[in-house]
């Protein structure tokens, strides 16, 4: 059963203006997951910084849902590959994308379509459903992150240490935050059955 997300609630019925609706949206969601990237807190131990990236991209899938969440971070990572400051820490070009976090970008796509999938279907309604939503997307971007650390780190257990451990609280945090919040603006909206 798919049902609204919050994008769709103000959507224009006319297709032009729906087009350039989803088109300012994507943009939009692409220059939130560049501004949760500024703030990079480098860790000594750890080619993966910290930062609200994860936070971010899952909640802009949330609030776009699935094809406009993904292609949110679709133009997000095209707009670091033709050299737009916008990886963590400002950092941008190819070399991103094929270095130690290029996997963790690679699934924020998946994760982002994942959590915009199940937004679609009232995960983002309930406290419970949302959490288990976000930490669904956590999981993918972790996995995905892993695999490809592991081939910089010297393994998979070693890039579970460096590459997911040390992350945990913080995403842990951002699940919680994400399962406030996006409950309580449905509740705002009047729109929890939508």
């Amino acid at each position: 059963m798919t049902t609204l997300t919050y994008a769709d609630l103000w959507r224009p019925t006319l297709r032009r203006h729906a087009l350039l609706y989803d088109l300012a949206l994507v943009l939009a969601g692409s220059l939130l997951i560049a501004l949760s990237a500024q703030v990079a807190i480098k860790l000594p131990f750890s080619p993966v910084p910290i930062t609200g990236q994860t936070l971010a991209v899952l909640l802009v899938a949330a609030l776009l849902g699935s094809r406009r969440g993904a292609a949110a971070v679709l133009t997000y990572l095209a707009e670091g590959a033709l050299g737009l400051p916008v990886f963590a820490g400002g950092a941008a070009g190819l070399a991103r994308l094929v270095g130690p976090t290029g996997g963790y970008l690679v699934g924020f796509v998946v994760a982002a379509y994942l959590v915009g999938l199940l937004a679609e279907r009232g995960w983002d309604r309930r406290p419970a459903t949302t959490v288990a939503a976000m930490a669904l997307g956590n999981l993918v971007i972790y996995a995905l992150g892993v695999l490809w650390l592991a081939r910089f780190v010297g393994g998979l257990g070693q890039a579970v240490q460096l590459g997911v451990l040390p992350f945990i609280p913080g995403d842990l945090l951002k699940i919680a935050l994400a399962a406030v919040l996006l409950p309580a603006g449905w509740r705002l909206l009047g729109r929890r059955r939508a």
